[in-house]
């Protein structure tokens, strides 16, 4: 039954990891109403996250190939900082700050405290309200060459929120994206650029923790979880993109307000524990 259930939990988090309904909180409510009906865990999900990760790199991977180019020639003096692949490559490790230091800071509130199933409702709705205003009053006219270093901080501090399951890794950055008038496509693409060095960075550190620790899965079974991801995720990575170049994410709203709605619903009536 392991087996299954690992599997299945790296179906959810391929299918739900690069839309903004937050892959980490299907995880864990899926997992609390599987047959063992326990939280997979923080370090399952983060391992899991390699697999789609992996996916992301290889769908951008002639984009990443010339940002890191551009990047190290800048470095070494043979392109001008300003260039805009080298450019891209100062914001992306510059949104990567608020991440990597705030996941450090609350590591221990992240693997007990966040997964609170009460949280994972409330950040659904919350997020979810957010984001449906961000997506009708943004005014999405910046393409992503205009992005600047004072926004791809505030994209940093964006992603940071999905340290909270039921925010939403993309849902966050795609909305900071979209408050501040940059379009869908533009905030969806640099979302899945930012997210690399953070999910590889965290993924490898949870993977390495998880040798001293226990965990739910075993890591055959999480190596089986990460390999169904990885499948799934490359097949919904190139849709999305295409999907919200031309369609509001309202759809994705409403979808996250019902799932909390009926968390609370499921926690109340006492079906499912917190």
């Amino acid at each position: 039954m392991n087996w299954f259930e690992a599997a299945f939990l790296g179906l959810i988090q391929g299918l739900t990891e690069f839309l903004p309904i937050s892959s980490s909180a299907h995880l864990r409510i899926v997992g609390e109403i599987l047959p063992n009906a326990q939280d997979p865990g923080a370090a399952f999900t983060a391992i899991t996250q390699l697999g789609t990760e992996t996916a992301v790199v290889l769908f951008f991977w002639r984009d990443i190939v010339r940002i890191v180019g551009a990047w190290c020639k800048a470095i070494v003096g043979k392109l001008p900082h300003s260039d805009p692949d080298a450019k891209m490559g100062w914001l992306i490790i510059l949104g990567s700050l608020p991440i990597g230091v705030l996941g450090l800071l609350l590591e221990d509130y992240i693997d007990s405290n966040f997964r609170s199933l009460w949280v994972v409702a409330t950040m659904l709705v919350v997020f979810g309200l957010i984001l449906a205003a961000a997506d009708h009053y943004g005014k999405q006219v910046r393409p992503l060459e205009k992005l600047t270093f004072k926004h791809g901080i505030l994209y940093g501090f964006a992603q940071a929120m999905a340290l909270i399951p039921g925010v939403s890794r993309s849902g966050g950055t795609i909305t900071a994206g979209l408050l501040m008038g940059y379009t869908r496509e533009a905030a969806a693409r640099y979302s899945f650029l930012l997210a690399i060095p953070a999910v590889y960075l965290s993924g490898v550190y949870k993977l390495i923790k998880s040798f001293s620790e226990p965990m739910v899965y075993s890591m055959a079974q999480t190596g089986v979880a990460t390999a169904v991801a990885f499948v799934v995720g490359f097949l919904i990575v190139g849709w999305f993109l295409k999907f919200v170049s031309s369609h509001s994410y309202r759809l994705f709203v409403w979808y996250r307000i019902g799932l909390g709605l009926v968390i609370f619903v499921l926690l109340g009536a006492g079906v499912i524990n917190a």
